[in-house]
């Protein structure tokens, strides 16, 4: 039986200095049983090793070292195509769902590395998935404050570097930094599709000159989280305007957009996700100058 990766970003709530992305180049391994880990990133192994199946695997020589991680969606008995995905920081085999990350102080521009990749089915993408974030103790949950979400369209078949750009919609500065990589898109995995990456960083830095939502529109809250027929929003507004809100999934692609009128003070919408897939999506209000973003899952 496939299983959905779901994405929640609850990372620890104080994560000390700036680090570098822990094992960038995938030198360090550890072997558990019969399989090797990247040390530092999660992945499914240990769910599908009772097969003998393993998606996340090292591959030898690196674009740059020895190394490199090579993630591959396969066919295992009894579950169907599972994806090969990595993340910075543990993946749940039961609820599948992704939670850690690393101490991260720089409101980077691009997340930069090398890559080989290739899906088998026109309906299947890989993606890498970067997510910026600073615990809000006011609210208790994590603000995010940078994101990016890269869709691997065509093929590379030989390593070539690639550099992702960051969006920014917060200014202040993160402390704590997710980054996901999946050889295919979770809904519709497609046997053999793979993605190789090596050499990871952050490049450039960002201005804090940034305008956020929140000189507009604040106590924004997604309930309930999970959903599952419906999401409602909340939030109070300083001006009356027109927002626009978009579903848009882990892809990147937007799923669903309306017009929100908005009265100035205490505003609540609902919108249907029952029709969704399984996964986790954002919702964003623009007012064509600002954004908010907000992530939820739909069970």
């Amino acid at each position: 039986m496939k299983k959905s990766i779901l994405l929640s970003a609850f990372l620890a709530a104080a994560l000390g200095t700036s680090a570098q992305i822990p094992n960038a180049g995938f030198e360090s391994w550890t072997t558990i049983g019969s399989y090797s880990n990247p040390d530092n990133w999660g992945t499914i192994n240990a769910m599908t090793a009772p097969m003998s199946v393993y998606t996340a695997e090292k591959g030898t020589p690196g674009s740059v070292g020895a190394s490199y991680l090579k993630l591959t969606s396969k066919t295992v008995t009894g579950m169907g195509v599972m994806t090969g995905i990595a993340a910075t920081g543990n993946i749940n085999t039961t609820t599948m769902a992704i939670t850690g990350g690393f101490p991260y102080t720089v409101r980077a521009l691009n997340l930069t590395g090398s890559w080989q990749y290739m899906a088998m089915s026109t309906s299947d993408a890989g993606y890498i998935s970067v997510y910026l974030t600073k615990w809000n103790t006011g609210t208790m949950k994590r603000d995010t404050v940078a994101s990016a979400v890269q869709s691997l369209s065509g093929m590379a078949m030989s390593w070539a570097p690639f550099s992702i750009p960051l969006a920014y919609s917060k200014s202040f500065t993160p402390d704590s930094a997710l980054i996901i990589m999946s050889s295919s898109s979770g809904f519709t995995p497609a046997n053999g599709s793979y993605l190789w990456v090596d050499n990871l960083a952050f490049s450039g830095t960002a201005t804090t000159a940034v305008a956020s939502i929140e000189s507009n529109i604040n106590n924004v809250a997604l309930y309930p989280n999970p959903a599952k027929n419906k999401i409602n929003l909340s939030f109070s507004s300083k001006v009356t305007t027109n927002y626009t809100a978009q579903i848009i999934n882990i892809l990147g692609k937007v799923v669903n957009t309306s017009t929100v009128n908005a009265t100035q003070g205490s505003n609540q919408l609902s919108f249907d996700v029952s029709t969704l897939p399984s996964g986790t999506y954002s919702l964003s209000l623009n007012d064509g100058t600002q954004s908010s973003v907000q992530k939820f899952i739909v069970q």
